[in-house]
């Protein structure tokens, strides 16, 4: 863990602590196979972004509670669960590194698990009946499904505007840090409009987050050199839209043409970054980032002094300001 990082959980050090073995008990499985599975799942968790967006949200609105550990692990449990799937559907064998399930233990046992997690999350709300926090991460689940189906959608027509993208990211990254931020809150009984007000603020993190992801795709000053992965898998994100939109009629069809016929090719790869650099897509995609930082840091700037509140400043910071 980064300096950074221990600073950011100082205030929850020991509930982030205490989450690790509750998680480890609210997944475990009377199938040993399961609990192998599981096992290698836990062992793998990455920075847990997750889990401190809702104990540092939970932290600004109220006294943290047993509901805030079930709220974190509801979404622990149920984003787990559509990773799983998400890699049976790519087809992919590493995770941060790791083996996914799939690769391990092939598609069938990869799709149960998937399905095993989820219904964990179900009854661990139903059992307490957190039937409010229930409702904010199965809605943010259907968001993540919908943009993703959006996703390719468009994907297959290159036809993405910039009004379809932000729809993209706000289903697909966005909705899972705001419902992160509203379960926090939600859990330590804060009313309505304060839920809505961290969701809100969990959105606004999601899309400069998400935004900040599609940057490193074409190598900004600050992270070195270009992946152009977004391009071979013919994603259309920010600084492309950007780029084709100020492009003339010949320009855009030739560019078009290198992404659906020759994206294999790393040459014509680095001729479209090349082209998106030069119409000024980074640019202008990193002013609307600093946007939506700014506006997330607004709203975070109405709710009273904290340690807690301090934190999660700087937890938006680093997502922001991250180099990977």
């Amino acid at each position: 863990m980064d300096s950074t990082t221990k600073d950011i959980k100082a205030p929850i050090a020991h509930e982030m602590e205490n989450f690790e073995s509750k998680f480890q008990s609210f997944m475990k499985s009377k199938v040993f196979l399961l609990n192998k599975i599981m096992g290698y799942i836990v062992k793998r968790k990455g920075k847990q972004m997750r889990p401190m967006f809702v104990f540092l949200s939970a932290g600004v609105n109220g006294d943290i509670s047993d509901a805030t550990y079930r709220g974190a692990a509801l979404i622990e449990l149920l984003h787990t669960a559509t990773l799983v799937h998400d890699d049976v559907v790519d087809d992919a064998n590493f995770r941060r590194g790791f083996f996914s399930i799939n690769a391990l233990w092939k598609n069938k046992i990869a799709v149960l698990v998937g399905d095993y997690l989820l219904s964990k999350g179900l009854l661990l709300s139903i059992d307490n009946e957190d039937f409010d926090l229930l409702k904010i991460v199965s809605r943010a689940v259907r968001e993540m499904s919908e943009g993703e189906l959006l996703q390719i959608e468009k994907a297959r027509l290159l036809d993405i505007s910039e009004e379809v993208y932000y729809q993209v990211i706000r289903q697909k990254t966005a909705s899972l840090i705001a419902s992160c931020c509203a379960v926090g809150a939600a859990s330590v009984g804060a009313d309505k409009e304060l839920v809505e007000k961290m969701r809100l603020f969990g959105e606004k993190v999601g899309m400069a987050f998400q935004i900040k992801d599609d940057l490193f795709d074409y190598g900004t000053q600050d992270v070195g050199k270009p992946l152009g992965i977004d391009i071979k898998e013919k994603k259309m994100t920010l600084p492309l839209i950007y780029a084709l939109r100020n492009a003339s009629w010949l320009e855009r069809k030739k560019v078009i043409f290198k992404i659906k016929n020759q994206s294999e090719s790393p040459k014509k790869v680095a001729e479209v970054i090349e082209f998106v650099r030069q119409s000024g897509g980074i640019e202008y995609t990193t002013m609307v980032m600093d946007r939506y930082y700014k506006e997330a840091i607004e709203i975070l700037g109405s709710f009273e002094e904290s340690e807690y509140k301090e934190s999660l400043k700087m937890l938006v910071e680093y997502t922001i300001k991250r180099k990977k």
